[in-house]
């Protein structure tokens, strides 16, 4: 061999190892023939654990299940935190993040978010006889949140002179609520419906009328994955143009559920108004 030719491999090897492989984790996934994906396990309707089966189940999980189906692989659930969502995707322990995960411009510089599939209106839960009908009622009072949580962020903006009290999940701070340790406790508008109706004839609790803010949720993707973030807005973009993901939210929040919810958005590209 030619001292050329040795010296054109030499260097073809020395950049091939100072030049990191590209990722690609929808490869990996197909490869393994499990997607993992994080979820709540605590927000009912949105993931929780069936009374009856124990199995873990919700809007978020059947999206989980939607994009496996789409990929032809298994699905594993991790059960995450709310704390834990961003940094769980970010190490590589979930491929994808299905939980709650409200967009925000901090978080689109952590990690990519798909399409919306939800946009939730945060609002506060207090008790009724304490009276409190509007944001200017809570100045001074402790109001609970899940750590980490939009909601957790959107009471330090909406309400001025309100005391965040953070907690591990959201039933830990709905029962703070309950037991009067704090004022008022601030989740998505439907979760918190389902909380009073845990408590219905025991404490009589209602939502203030205002909305914190209207927040779309994502999908969370890591990132750079390009490749897996446009599977997963196509697989988002097909259930939206056939109906199934009409059909989803009709199944948790429709007409037949504690909700009675009527669909106000598609999925789309978010766009922050």
């Amino acid at each position: 061999m030619s001292r050329f030719i040795k010296s054109i491999i030499a260097a073809t090897t020395l950049l091939s190892l100072a030049v990191p492989a590209l990722a690609d984790q929808l490869g990996d996934i197909k490869k393994r023939g499990v997607l993992v994906c994080g979820t709540l396990g605590t927000a009912e309707p949105f993931s929780f654990a069936d009374p009856a089966t124990r199995e873990i189940r919700g809007y978020d999980v059947d999206f989980c299940k939607a994009m496996a189906d789409r990929l032809g692989v298994k699905l594993e659930l991790k059960l995450v935190a709310v704390e834990a969502r961003l940094p769980e995707l970010a190490q590589g322990r979930v491929d994808l993040v299905v939980a709650n995960l409200g967009y925000s411009a901090a978080r689109a510089e952590q990690i990519d978010f798909s399409h919306q599939y939800f946009v939730s209106q945060q609002k506060i839960m207090v008790r009724s006889a304490d009276g409190i009908k509007n944001f200017a009622g809570l100045s001074g009072k402790k109001i609970s949140a899940p750590k980490g949580s939009s909601s957790e962020l959107a009471v330090k903006a909406k309400v001025p002179g309100g005391e965040v009290v953070t907690f591990q999940d959201p039933p830990t701070a709905f029962m703070a609520l309950v037991q009067n340790k704090v004022d008022g406790f601030a989740l998505s508008e439907l979760a918190s419906v389902r909380f009073m109706q845990q408590v219905e004839g025991k404490v009589k609790l209602e939502l203030i009328r205002e909305s914190m803010l209207s927040e779309p949720w994502g999908l969370g993707v890591k990132k750079g994955e390009a490749a897996l973030l446009k599977q997963v807005n196509d697989t988002l973009e097909s259930m939206e143009k056939s109906g199934e993901a009409a059909k989803l939210h009709t199944k948790w929040f429709g007409p037949t559920t504690l909700y009675k919810s009527n669909r106000e958005f598609r999925v789309e590209p978010i766009v922050l108004k």
